[in-house]
């Protein structure tokens, strides 16, 4: 007897599940894609797939009429009873008839402008019309690679967890969520995620959501990486082309005007195809559109295709988007990537206004088990069917996953990389436990990312152990780290341990205990890295690095804790003892000589810059993003910070228990930074930070305030709103009060692009102010204009910037040269 009713039960589901569904083709039988298809009078609706095949639920049987809509074929309604269930409702659809001779065309008045014009007076009115609603949201991707290598940069890639095949083809993301979702312009949003489905992972939690869905062109620009210019902003006829192809008639009898958008320059942030705009309303029909990777400065990806349609509803006169698609293609080293994501929205509900409280900073939430979802729920609330192609792939990967997540297929894997070579005692082991989620590692006597020089140690390396756990279920993590370093001109062996745990993903707390002898740069922040000190000192005898040796024990902690206020604090106890300079050794050999260690006296090492001494060091600071939005997963809190509001940083350091009561000091700074897109004009970014030190006048040099100066000509961090470019790394630290000031600006192309012959080149203008107050002197101030993207096709890795410094009157200039990646 159960049996019989868990039978009748799923055929029930089943007719519940078909509702309508059929497919669409043209009058040749060629299947049509993205067709949408929608109930008439309303907003429930839905869209075809690759196969042109759709699915349409019903709440209630009934008599309605289904249209049937896509961009060059006429609009269709087919009415009909539907009492039983499934119900076949094909479509066959005919290219739209032309009328544009019908237009009346005055040689001297191009009538796509006048259609423009009206549009654009018209946006305020109609994005009035759909600013606050609640609705379905149904999201999909699928994402592809194509001639995957092996190996890339010797580096093993492997099958990328089964996804891959052995030619390097495969589908590597594959994912889809449902959603409840409410919007209120501008850009408030709260989004209930109902199911969420990822191919190969039935415990992960996809990251489609309907936040970045937001493409509007009632707006001026629509941002894609850069803010892209709509056709229709209030600006548009200084960046577009239109001309009118084609007017007809959809199936309600609203007569479209199918206007083609051509770029005025190439390398603008525009778009280039289709929009179609609605006759009296003036208000978006569709957009068909593609977008070159190089236009949105994103030269890995060549094209994307961008369509949305929107759905009428003859009875609230409102126009809203039900449909929105990209396809996209990209590539890099000769690897191919393709993929496409398709959005639905349906059953809107226009609103007059929301409670007070509907809307806050958590933005997205899921539904308990939501990626539990039996395969009955999807059938019946998956508006898009799947194609073969998903379908099978869905299959593959959740069969992968289940195998290669058990422990005895993990064990074998395990058997295999754990085996011991004599070798590996020089290039480094791993021993693991897949299954468990901890690891052993050993770095090796050979390992090169620790492998530099500088002239207290001269040539040093360094090996270590580690261990690691990660607890998926509670989602936490601890590593547990011991390295050795030897330095062969100061014949020096120093080692260091330390302990870390993660508590959660939700709030970030962690703790973290250090310990051991180490050789550290005065400036805390680390300015010159070890690559550049080691060619700087190698090849042009400039050992920039300066250097002091501690004996330390520290233990820290942190945690958010509220919403947009992260706190975390330290303790330590620092012995610290000088070091002087043990080699004289370059490649290239110069009559130049080394400069001292001492950064107050580079011209001779017979005195130190401090004396040996200890102290005990308090800091406790607070991070606070204002107005931080995020989404509440349930495997973590993922933060988003808008950037509409500064962000401030607060810190006190206490020095305390020194050897030496002269040493002993209190620290306060306070750092305000904040980034503004200009529009389509560019981005400028600020940074502002001010300090006082208190009972400080003879502390160590160790404990003065140190900016971020630069005498390499060289940038790898990219840390220009944080840095100086010319400015010597001591010669302005200070135990008194400062303020720092750095304001950057990038034109994103908004000059350049202008600029006939350097338009051809893509690059993006660059300019910069940079200042250091002090008490008892004047400013330093330093000013720089620059080019970034320089390069050539997908690779634009090089930075160039002309920099002029000023201390009451002009200092120097010089060229510094950043990569980016």
């Amino acid at each position: 007897m159960k049996k019989k009713l868990t039978l009748l039960f799923l055929l029930i589901s089943i007719c519940v599940v078909a509702q309508i569904k059929g497919r669409i083709t043209d009058k040749n039988g060629k299947p049509l894609a993205y067709v949408s298809v929608s109930i008439e009078k309303t907003y429930i609706g839905t869209s075809t797939n690759e196969n042109g095949e759709y699915e349409l639920n019903l709440k209630k049987s009934g008599k309605y009429t289904v249209v049937a809509q896509v961009l060059g074929y006429k609009s269709k309604r087919q009415s009909e009873d539907f009492y039983t269930f499934p119900h076949t409702l094909n479509f066959v659809l005919e290219d739209e008839d032309h009328q544009i001779e019908e237009v009346v065309v005055n040689n001297m008045e191009n009538p796509a402008i006048a259609i423009i014009k009206k549009a654009i007076a018209s946006r305020k009115k109609n994005v009035a019309k759909t600013d606050k609603f609640e609705a379905d949201f149904y999201s999909r991707g699928i994402f592809r690679v194509k001639d995957l290598p092996k190996k890339i940069m010797g580096i093993e890639i492997g099958d990328l967890d089964g996804n891959v095949d052995s030619t390097g083809n495969g589908i590597i993301y594959q994912s889809e969520t449902v959603s409840k979702i409410k919007f209120e312009a501008p850009n408030n949003l709260k989004e209930e995620i109902i199911a969420s489905k990822i191919a190969g992972d039935d415990n992960g939690f996809s990251f489609n959501t309907a936040m970045n869905t937001n493409y509007n062109f009632y707006e001026n620009t629509v941002d894609f990486n850069v803010p892209m210019i709509s056709p229709i902003a209030s600006n548009a006829f200084n960046y577009y082309k239109y001309k009118l192809e084609d007017t007809f008639y959809d199936s309600y009898g609203n007569f479209i005007n199918k206007i083609k958008v051509t770029p005025k320059r190439d390398r603008e942030p525009v778009f280039e195809g289709y929009i179609y705009i609605v006759e009296d309303a003036w208000s978006i029909y569709a957009v068909d559109f593609d977008i070159k990777g190089y236009r949105a400065q994103q030269e890995i990806l060549e094209t994307m295709k961008l369509v949305q349609n929107y759905n009428f509803n003859p009875e609230t006169k409102i126009w809203a988007k039900n449909l929105q698609s990209f396809d996209f293609k990209a590539g890099f080293f000769g690897i191919k990537f393709n993929g496409k994501f398709t959005h639905v929205f349906s059953n809107y509900v226009f609103k007059e206004a929301f409670e007070k409280k509907t809307f806050s900073n958590e933005i997205v939430t899921f539904a308990e088990k939501a990626n539990k979802k039996e395969e009955a729920y999807w059938l019946e609330n998956r508006p898009v069917p799947l194609t073969e192609e998903e379908n099978s792939n869905y299959v593959k990967k959740d069969s992968v996953f289940k195998v290669r997540s058990s422990k005895v297929y993990l064990d074998s894997i395990d058997l295999k990389s754990n085996k011991f070579k004599l070798t590996k005692l020089i290039t480094g082991y791993t021993y693991k436990n897949s299954f468990k989620k901890w690891n052993f590692n050993y770095q090796g006597l050979l390992n090169l990312t620790s492998f530099n020089f500088n002239t207290v140690q001269g040539y040093h390396l360094g090996t270590g152990f580690s261990y690691s756990k990660y607890n998926e279920e509670k989602q936490k993590s601890t590593r547990i780290e011991a390295n050795l370093e030897y330095g062969f001109s100061d014949e020096r062996v120093r080692p260091t341990a330390s302990f870390y745990h993660k508590f959660n993903n939700t709030n970030d707390a962690y703790i973290r205990i250090l310990g051991g002898n180490a050789v550290s740069q005065f400036n805390r922040n680390e300015p010159i890295s070890g690559i550049v000190n080691s060619v700087s000192s190698l090849f042009f005898r400039n050992n920039f690095m300066k250097l002091f040796e501690k004996e330390f024990v520290e233990i820290a902690g942190g945690r958010e804790v509220v919403n947009g206020v992260f706190m975390n604090g330290k303790l330590a106890f620092e012995n610290r003892k000088p070091l002087y300079n043990t080699t004289d050794f370059s490649i290239i050999k110069s009559d130049d000589l080394y400069s001292s260690n001492n950064p107050l006296n580079p011209t001779s090492d017979a005195i130190a810059a401090i004396s040996e001494h200890h102290i005990m060091k308090f800091n406790l600071g607070a991070r606070f993003v204002f107005g931080q939005k995020y989404i509440s997963r349930p495997d973590g809190k993922l933060n988003i910070n808008e950037g509409k509001f500064p962000m401030l940083t607060i810190n006190y350091e206490k020095g305390f228990a020194a050897s030496e009561k002269n040493y002993n000091y209190d620290f306060l700074e306070a750092r305000v930074s904040y980034s503004k897109q200009l529009g389509n004009m560019g981005q400028i970014s600020g940074n502002v930070k001010g300090g006082k030190f208190f009972g400080a006048d003879q502390i160590s040099f160790v404990d003065f305030k140190h900016f971020n100066g630069n005498q390499t000509h060289v940038n790898l961090n990219g840390n220009y709103s944080s840095s100086f470019n010319l400015l010597p790394y001591y010669t302005h630290s200070t135990n008194d009060q400062f303020i720092e000031t750095h304001v950057v600006y990038n034109d994103n192309g908004y000059f350049m692009n202008k600029l006939p012959l350097f338009n051809k080149l893509g690059l993006n203008l660059l300019g910069g102010f940079h200042q250091i107050n002090l008490p008892d002197s004047k400013p330093y101030q330093e000013f720089t204009v620059g080019l970034d993207r320089i390069g050539f096709g997908k690779y634009r890795l090089l930075r160039v910037d002309y920099v002029r410094s000023y201390q009451g009157g002009f200092v120097g200039d010089g060229i510094m040269i950043g990569l980016r990646f």
